[in-house]
């Protein structure tokens, strides 16, 4: 299963389209997939399981949110001040 979600991976340039956040505004589906990405990270962590599967959510908000968001959200993961449920 960790080949085929890594070959997903190297196919993939931007993100796909997402039936959730069907409208032009990616503000939510950036947000969204940033926090999937850190969920993923700590469930799998957790289990000592391979990550690779998270790498697919990293990738969609890296194309979707600008840096100074991501910069900013993991300032506040640090200073455990994040608004979001991880």
């Amino acid at each position: 299963m960790a080949d085929v979600i890594d070959e997903k991976i190297k196919n993939y340039r931007t993100a796909p389209f997402d039936a959730r956040f069907p409208n032009t505004n990616q503000t939510r589906n950036c947000f969204q997939n940033y926090l999937d990405f850190h969920r993923c990270n700590k469930a799998l962590t957790a289990k000592n399981q391979d990550l690779s599967p998270c790498m697919w959510y990293q990738r969609v908000y890296n194309s979707l949110c600008p840096m100074s968001w991501v910069e900013k959200w993991d300032e506040q993961i640090e200073n455990g001040s994040f608004p979001g449920k991880i």
